[in-house]
């Protein structure tokens, strides 16, 4: 009967362990994804005079992250995926926004008939970003506007900090560094799916 009883309070015992910690846990990400909702997405310019955004990450279980981003969700239902096999679902928004004085620099006539003639005035500007090409008809205005930009994206783990010593993990926070420098970051978020 010992025997019985010890067992019986070795699993007890276990079992409220292992309950506690699993509290402890969803209480401390709770708490994170309160702080994460509640933090805006910081804006900044690098060293290097790129545009950049940093963001608390968000972690979700896969049941609250259908029912949170239920638009999100079915665009990765689109792509032939599985939400249960979801790692991370990152999105960023980002503005281009480039104002030029371009030069009319080539005209072009263009003869349909004998007595019919158009006179077609192009321009073109360019640098290593973002590339501009038109055609300026009589009545109207062709162009043709391509951006390339860089996106690099880090996420990094925050450690919880007691007097000088650093421990476990207190928040993870996505960083996104834009290389184009016409292009403004809007908006960021990072969702990571836990088990």
């Amino acid at each position: 009967m010992k025997k019985y009883l010890f067992i019986y309070a070795v699993v007890a015992t276990a079992v409220i362990v292992f309950g506690v910690k699993y509290l402890v846990s969803e209480q401390q990400r709770h708490k994170s994804n309160s702080e994460a909702l509640m933090e805006r997405v910081e804006l900044f310019r690098t060293r290097a005079d790129e545009a950049a955004a940093s963001v608390q990450v968000l972690r979700l279980k896969c049941g609250e992250y259908e029912e949170l981003r239920a638009a999100d969700a079915e665009k990765i239902r689109d792509l032939g995926l599985k939400i249960r096999r979801l790692e991370s679902a990152a999105k960023s928004v980002s503005q281009t926004v480039v104002e030029v004085k371009v030069p009319i620099r080539d005209t072009v006539v263009v003869r349909d008939t004998l007595h019919h003639t158009d006179t077609l005035r192009l321009f073109r500007w360019k640098d290593s970003w973002v590339t501009i090409d038109g055609t300026i008809f009589r009545d109207s205005v062709a162009c043709k506007f391509s951006s390339v930009d860089t996106l690099r994206q880090t996420v990094y783990r925050i450690p919880r900090r007691f007097l000088f010593f650093k421990f476990g993990t207190k928040a993870l926070r996505q960083q996104i560094v834009s290389s184009n420098p016409h292009s403004h970051i809007v908006y960021s978020e990072f969702v990571k799916i836990e088990r």
